[in-house]
């Protein structure tokens, strides 16, 4: 036997405890190597269009994290992103592409807008929050039965069918806004205005809406779910093999349309607790975005639900700071667009890269 056989024979452990931290180190590797890239390119672009790129992320930081009114801005914002980054956790897990969170979204915010102020007339504020939840959670469910249908039981692509959904989801809910939903004690296109009062309570005498804490509740029981529970591991299996799940005994379509609506429920909570925590109305031709400015959040937190409260704040950070910045040295509000999709640019290269690398090293 060799000595280096004998001296691994006798010493078990550091091996296992090297190849812990080799592979720790790879995964920051790629989960902070593309955001720190992204920040490089997306400086050269402030450069070349004559923006110190210094001075924008120190805007950036300043206004997203450091200031008193920004970081309860920040917290704030990080609600609605924090349920949108849960269901899509349940969707990827479970190997299915719902990119239809948007439109989802929009339509749980028009009609927990629409439903809370009519309710808080004859409810308490509380219960009517909770039954706009619920209203809004339902409609966006539904909103997913046709992509959820189609995917299960025809096989249907649901990245196409999620998209179409999407628009339609969008335009429906500027209908909804400027036609049935309508406020008509105002000339602005808009729903009815839930009163400040009435909307969720604030965290400790600041402006942080109590929204953010139920976003953690939110992807943390969603974390637990997809790690800790047989339904979970179903979940889970369909991902990784829906051949393999089937021969289980798995009821993959079954599955499919649980996980969109599960999935969808979230992303229309998300629209209601951006309404009924901080806008109070939807305004006509309102659509933020969020859905797919928090994907590359959940792809970079590979799924991870503790990790994607960290991408989140950081998109938050980027989302609040982004504007301030935007304003102070005149640079387009969607800048900080530009930077997510280099973000998500660069994640793929790395992953395709980090594929072939693990491949050839096998070989």
């Amino acid at each position: 036997m060799s000595t280096d056989a004998l001296q691994a024979s006798d010493n078990p452990e550091p091996r296992p405890r090297a190849e812990l931290l080799s592979a720790l180190g790879h995964r920051i590797l790629l989960t902070v190597g593309p955001i720190l890239v992204s920040l490089i390119i997306a400086g050269l672009i402030l450069v070349f269009v004559g923006v110190d790129p210094i001075k924008y992320y120190a805007y950036v930081l300043d206004r997203g994290l450091f200031s008193p009114s920004g970081i309860q801005q920040t917290l704030t914002r990080m609600a609605p992103m924090l349920f949108l980054a849960a269901g899509l956790i349940v969707a990827f897990r479970a190997g299915i592409w719902n990119l239809g969170v948007d439109g989802q979204f929009l339509l749980g915010a028009v009609t927990a807008a629409a439903s809370a102020p009519l309710l808080v007339a004859v409810v308490p504020a509380w219960l009517a929050a909770v039954i706009a939840f619920v209203i809004a959670a339902c409609v966006a469910m539904a909103w997913s039965l046709v992509p959820a249908l189609l995917k299960a039981y025809h096989g249907v692509n649901e990245i196409i069918t999620t998209l179409m959904m999407t628009f339609l989801g969008i335009s429906l809910a500027n209908v909804l806004v400027k036609l049935a939903f309508l406020d008509p004690n105002t000339t602005v296109p808009q729903t009815r205005t839930l009163p400040v009062e009435d909307r969720l309570p604030r965290l400790f005498d600041t402006t942080i809406s109590s929204g953010l804490l139920l976003g953690l509740v939110a992807i943390i029981a969603v974390h637990i779910l997809m790690t800790r529970t047989a339904f979970g591991l179903k979940l889970r299996t369909v991902g990784a093999n829906p051949h393999a799940a089937i021969h289980a005994g798995l009821n993959v379509p079954r599955l499919t349309v649980a996980v969109f609506a599960l999935s969808a429920g979230l992303a229309g909570l998300a629209g209601a607790v951006d309404i009924i925590g901080v806008q109070g109305n939807v305004r006509a031709d309102w659509n933020p975005g969020y859905g797919l400015l928090v994907i590359p959040m959940v792809f970079l937190a590979r799924f991870n639900g503790f990790a994607a409260i960290g991408f989140v704040l950081l998109l938050s950070v980027l989302s609040i700071g982004g504007e301030s910045a935007a304003r102070r040295l005149g640079v387009p509000n969607h800048f900080t667009l530009v930077l997510i999709a280099t973000v998500l640019i660069v994640l793929a290269i790395v992953e395709y890269v980090d594929s072939r690398f693990l491949k050839k090293t096998r070989a």
